[in-house]
């Protein structure tokens, strides 16, 4: 009888001991679907079946052995990128090309009136908008009618007449430089016009006017 007593009460130990386990058992696997026996449900492919409120910290090795529930890892203020410094905005002004026609007489250096007002309104009033300009090319340029010698010397003296100008208007001699390139550097050829080249021939001269010519434009400039 004490016998039988004795078994009875080591089977509720025993009981209460596998029911501990197995509750034990279900805490680690919260997050997870599991079924009566405990064990987590799988999908066909064998994955572990999460439940709506699974979190990564409720990650296990069996289902997930990528431990998901590990913290990114912190980079210290040391590690960080640092960002590339951000260079100065700037703001080109883009050249300003003078046709000599509006500026000189053929074969001339005296800027005309019409000329002074398109330097005023192409030239001066957009070195103004631009604050940063540091240093302004004048460059001259002449056609093939002459030789080169003189059409050299008529290029640097109608630069150097639109930078009297400038200065006139209030702009810094130290920043304005003049160029000549005579007749260097021609826009177009006029090859097919006929007849010498000199300045009896209209049809010729007419087709060179593009290439009498100023250029302004911004040599350098100052970070804003």
């Amino acid at each position: 009888m004490k016998t039988s007593k004795m078994m009875i009460s080591i089977l509720a130990i025993a009981s209460v001991g596998l029911a501990g386990m197995s509750y034990a058992d279900e805490t680690t696997k919260q997050g997870y679907l599991v079924d009566s026996s405990g064990e987590v449900v799988r999908s066909g492919s064998g994955l572990c079946w999460h439940t709506s409120f699974w979190t990564p910290a409720d990650a296990i090795a069996e289902c997930d052995p990528v431990p998901m529930k590990q913290a990114m890892p912190i980079i210290s203020q040391a590690e960080k990128p640092v960002a590339a410094p951000v260079a100065p905005r700037k703001m080109v002004a883009p050249p300003i090309i003078l046709k000599t026609d509006a500026l000189f007489d053929y074969n001339k250096a005296d800027i005309r009136m019409r000329g002074k007002a398109r330097l005023d309104t192409q030239v001066v009033e957009e070195i103004k908008g631009y604050a940063q300009v540091g240093v302004i090319l004048v460059t001259g340029h002449a056609d093939i009618i002459g030789n080169d010698d003189y059409n050299l010397k008529l290029s640097q003296r109608r630069a150097d007449a639109v930078k009297e100008y400038l200065v006139e208007e209030g702009v810094d001699s130290n920043r304005i430089e003049t160029v000549a390139k005579g007749s260097s550097e021609p826009v177009v050829s006029c090859d097919t016009v006929k007849g010498k080249v000199n300045r009896y021939n209209k049809e010729l001269i007419e087709c060179l006017q593009p290439n009498r010519r100023v250029v302004v434009e911004v040599k350098v400039q100052k970070p804003l």
